[in-house]
């Protein structure tokens, strides 16, 4: 006879990691589908490429990096906008998958959610290189949510079938 067990909270803290790119709505869904489930508290976080701003000339830079901020500010807003569910929101600058990464463990969070897919549109087999390395190096599990093709559904949740 197994012992009865109370359910386990298993996510407090979602992080949402987006580019503002359109892969990025479904990761949004499910992880606020979550959030609702496990009652938990999400934080949307947006990275401005430092390696965009530093590849840039030089007196263009503060330029650059303040039009990646406002993009950010609109992929976060986008973010806010999927959803009535509060979500914290954070801009960071630096190396996209290690700021995921130590914003994830700076929050507490329980899980990175984000879209294998990202606005440069990697052409991978199956995960984009941000999220390959945030899969790697992330101290907390990362759930890479796919966007389904165009003539499909996008209403999957969370462990629903293909």
């Amino acid at each position: 006879m197994t012992p009865h067990r109370e359910p386990v909270d298993m996510f407090d803290t979602i992080v949402i990691a987006t580019d503002g790119s359109a892969s990025v709505r479904r990761a949004v869904r499910v992880a606020v589908d979550l959030a609702d489930r496990f009652d938990a508290s999400v934080h949307a976080l947006y990275v401005v490429d430092a390696g965009d701003v530093e590849t840039a000339p030089e007196r263009l830079r503060d330029e650059m990096r303040d039009a990646l901020r406002e993009r950010g500010e609109e992929a976060l807003a986008d973010v806010r906008a999927e959803t009535d569910h509060d979500i914290t929101v954070a801009i960071r600058e630096g190396r996209p998958s290690g700021e995921i990464s130590n914003y994830a463990r700076e929050v507490g969070a329980d899980v990175v959610a984000m879209g294998t897919r990202g606005r440069h549109g990697e052409n991978r087999f199956l995960i984009g290189s941000v999220a390959e390395r945030v899969v790697r190096t992330c101290p907390v599990p990362v759930l890479t949510v796919r966007q389904l093709e165009e003539n499909t559904t996008d209403d999957l949740l969370a462990g629903d079938a293909d």
